[in-house]
């Protein structure tokens, strides 16, 4: 009885020892949040966070002229608290996923009414809200992980050597 207990008393160990090791791995792309004002609205940007590794990102790992996600895992999503003017057409106040379509030298961004999404797998253009065209630049540095800052002028995605910012009025 006293062997049958104390082998499983190290059954039990070793599967709990097994969950932490588990549990204390990093994330490959954590979950992000930022916030801020562009405009007179409250921007509020959710996304996970990819990291670069080594990996050609434009044109390879994020395909050109192809729906992405714009971060990792669940689609990114922007939420507004009053209607905006984004790249000079309306966008009304409310919760929206994020898409993009990068191009080498144009990419249209994309806000779609079905805000909880995993990636893009389930993507309809039917429930666009709104797209536009937008110009990346060269970013100020290198950003191993995928970043979004909001400012007052609008919001920009940041990865790799890559900035795609937005204007938001």
């Amino acid at each position: 009885m006293k062997s049958h207990s104390l082998k499983l008393l190290f059954f039990f160990v070793a599967v709990f020892a097994s969950f932490m090791g588990q549990a204390q791995q990093p994330v490959a792309s954590p979950a992000q949040k930022v916030s801020g004002k562009a405009g007179a609205a409250d921007i509020t940007i959710n996304y996970g966070s990819p990291a670069v590794k080594g990996r050609t990102i434009w044109g390879d790992l994020v395909p050109y002229d192809k729906v992405w996600r714009a971060g990792a895992n669940e689609a990114t999503t922007i939420e507004t608290s009053k209607d905006i003017t984004v790249e000079g057409k309306t966008l009304p106040a409310g919760k929206y996923a994020f898409f993009t379509i990068p191009g080498k030298d144009k990419w249209t961004v994309i806000f779609n009414k079905e805000a909880k999404q995993w990636g893009a797998y389930s993507y309809k253009e039917a429930q666009d809200a709104l797209r536009v065209q937008v110009t990346p630049r060269k970013a100020a540095s290198f950003n191993e992980r995928l970043a979004y800052v909001v400012n007052k002028d609008g919001f920009a995605m940041r990865w790799a050597d890559l900035e795609v910012p937005v204007t938001v009025k």
